[in-house]
C-alpha cells in the first residue's frame, strides 16, 4: 500500500497519475486534508483518507496498513517543521518500509531561507530511524511561468537572480521520480538531487518567450528588497514575497543549479525542455 500526502495538490495528483501506470488503484491511498476535494481520485479507484498535518490523529489513521509513504512538504513557507514532524512520527508508528520526502535542492548547503525547514525535516527523519529516501527537488519551471501573463502584458519578467542559473524541471518530471522511488526497490538511505538536464537564466527564459510569442520580452533584475516589495504590491503575502525574493538571491549564488543528471537517470528519460514548457504555457 502506498500513501501520498497532499494528494489533491499539483504535485500529489501527478504522482498518483504516474503511480497508476504501474500500481493498481486499490493499492494507492490519497492522504488529504480535505477528502471532499478528492472525489475524482476516488472515482478512479484510489482510496481517500483524511490526513491533516496539524491533526496527528488523522495521520495515524491515514497511514494504517501502509508500506510506503510519500511525504510531500507542506505548502506553508514558515512553520512547516512541526507539521512534517507529525507526519514522520505517524509513519514511524505505522512501521512503514519507506518514507520518501520532497525536500529542496542542496538543502544541506543551500543559503536560501526556504531550505532551512527542509534541512530540519531531513534531520527529523534521520533521527526517527525510518527507512527513507530524500528527494531534493529543484525549482519547478511552472513557478517561473506563473509570471507569463504579466510578462506578456508588460514586456518583462522581473526577479533578483542576476545571472544565476536555474536547473528548473517540470512538475511532472519530479512526480515521475517520486513514483519510481515508491514503486521500485533500492532507494532507502539515498538522497537524490533532482534537477533538469539543462539550466537557464531568467534572461534566457525571457528570450525563449520572446522567440515563441513574437513579442519583445526582457528580464529586469531588481535588488532583493525591491523585488520583494513588487511581489507584495501585486498581492502576495509579505512573508511569501520575502522568501521568494530570497530564493532568487540564493539562485544568483548558484543555489538552484545542479548538473549531475540524477533526475533523468531516475525517470529513465530526458527531462522536459524549457522550450516545450514555454510552448505549452503559451497555449494555455
Amino acid at each position: 500500500m502506498y500513501a501520498i500526502t497532499g494528494a489533491t495538490g499539483q504535485l500529489g495528483r501527478l504522482v498518483i497519475d504516474a503511480l497508476l501506470d504501474t500500481v493498481p488503484a486499490d493499492q494507492i491511498i490519497a492522504a488529504v486534508r480535505s477528502p471532499a476535494k478528492a472525489h475524482d481520485l476516488a472515482e478512479r479507484g484510489v482510496a481517500v483518507r483524511e490526513a491533516d498535518y496539524a491533526r496527528p490523529e488523522t495521520l495515524t489513521t491515514a497511514f494504517a496498513g501502509v508500506d510506503k509513504v510519500l511525504l510531500i512538504s507542506s505548502t506553508e513557507v514558515a512553520g512547516r517543521l512541526p507539521l512534517h514532524r507529525a507526519a514522520v512520527e505517524a509513519a514511524q508508528r505505522a512501521g512503514v518500509s519507506l518514507l520518501a520526502y520532497t525536500s529542496m535542492l542542496h538543502a544541506d548547503t543551500s543559503p536560501a531561507r526556504l531550505a532551512i525547514e527542509h534541512r530540519q525535516t531531513e534531520e527529523v527523519i534521520r533521527a526517527a530511524g525510518v527507512p527513507a529516501v530524500i528527494l531534493r527537488n529543484g525549482w519547478y519551471t511552472e513557478n517561473h511561468l506563473m509570471a507569463l501573463p504579466a510578462a506578456l502584458e508588460h514586456g518583462a519578467f522581473i526577479g533578483a537572480a542576476k545571472d544565476g542559473r536555474f536547473s528548473s524541471a517540470a512538475r511532472r518530471d519530479y512526480a515521475a521520480a517520486a513514483a519510481v522511488v515508491l514503486s521500485t526497490e533500492g532507494h532507502a538511505g539515498k538522497t537524490y538531487e533532482l534537477a533538469a538536464d539543462h539550466a537557464f537564466t531568467l534572461k534566457e527564459l525571457a528570450a525563449e518567450v520572446s522567440r515563441q510569442s513574437g513579442k519583445t520580452i526582457v528580464y529586469n533584475d531588481l535588488a532583493q528588497d525591491a523585488y520583494a516589495t513588487v511581489l507584495t504590491d501585486i498581492g502576495l503575502p509579505a512573508d511569501l514575497a520575502a522568501f521568494l525574493a530570497d530564493a532568487d538571491a540564493a539562485a544568483a549564488r548558484g543555489a538552484l543549479f545542479d548538473d549531475t543528471g540524477a533526475l533523468a537517470r531516475l525517470i529513465g528519460r530526458p527531462t522536459v525542455t524549457l522550450d516545450k514548457l514555454v510552448a505549452a504555457a503559451l497555449r494555455a
